[in-house]
């Protein structure tokens, strides 16, 4: 996969959502897995001809205190012409050893997000994109489902009130194996999470791969029923209800 073409996909999701505004300053949340470098890679790329001029300023938060080593994950934000800010936490031992959770993904993503919004605030950002591609919407709408009985997941653009910061998505239309492929060739840490592969979300993606075998594209169907305007799109009436809670 062509970064070209993951740039066209990108570039569609933002004019269809309007993500990037003039002027805008956005911090890419770096995890320093494929999702997260792929999303930095297109947004510092796109710069160069999106109509609506912006900046980008990589945060990684270390979960690990600092003992993350970022040094091929600089050089690569060097490449790019982006600065890296790293924002060292005590997460994973919050997670692991204090709080000792047995479903540790929500707190730690909690816990995540509020330090990479509270620090784009502090550089001066006014929005945050983050790496979720189509698989993890899929993903999500159907842990929602299952698990909280409610029909949701994450939009593409989400205005936070609290931080007064804007959190976009713009690869939401990007599948995950084609981030995968073109990932190859960029500096992924190895995730040292102890909970990596053993969470819900993997439950769920494998159920997804299970049901691919007898309904062929079934991922790409539940996509196309969240997002499609003339299937009553999902997307369209959180929206909705959204604005009638702003009012």
């Amino acid at each position: 996969m062509k970064l070209q073409m993951l740039m066209g996909k990108v570039r569609k999701v933002c004019e269809m959502y309007d993500l990037i505004d003039d002027g805008d300053k956005i911090a890419v949340g770096i995890s320093g897995g494929k999702d997260s470098l792929t999303l930095l890679n297109c947004l510092a790329d796109m710069r160069i001809f999106y109509p609506k001029k912006y900046e980008v300023l990589a945060i990684a938060v270390d979960l690990f205190n600092g003992k993350t080593d970022y040094t091929k994950i600089k050089e690569f934000c060097k490449k790019l012409d982006v600065e890296l800010v790293v924002v060292n936490s005590d997460i994973n031992n919050i997670v692991f050893n204090i709080r000792k959770e047995k479903n540790p993904c929500s707190l730690c993503a909690n816990l995540r997000r509020g330090i990479l919004n509270s620090s784009a605030k502090q550089f001066g950002c006014n929005k945050v994109a983050l790496g979720h591609h189509s698989d993890d919407l899929v993903e999500t709408f159907l842990m929602s489902m299952f698990y909280e009985s409610r029909l949701n997941t994450f939009l593409p653009k989400t205005y936070l009130t609290n931080n007064d910061i804007t959190v976009i998505r713009p690869m939401i239309l990007l599948d995950e194996k084609d981030i995968s492929s073109y990932a190859k060739n960029l500096p992924v840490l190895f995730n040292e999470c102890p909970a990596d592969k053993h969470t819900t979300r993997e439950e769920i993606k494998q159920l997804i791969f299970s049901l691919n075998k007898t309904i062929p594209q079934v991922k790409q169907h539940i996509l196309s029923a969240l997002m499609n305007p003339q299937r009553n799109c999902l997307f369209d009436k959180m929206l909705n209800y959204d604005k009638k809670n702003e009012n």
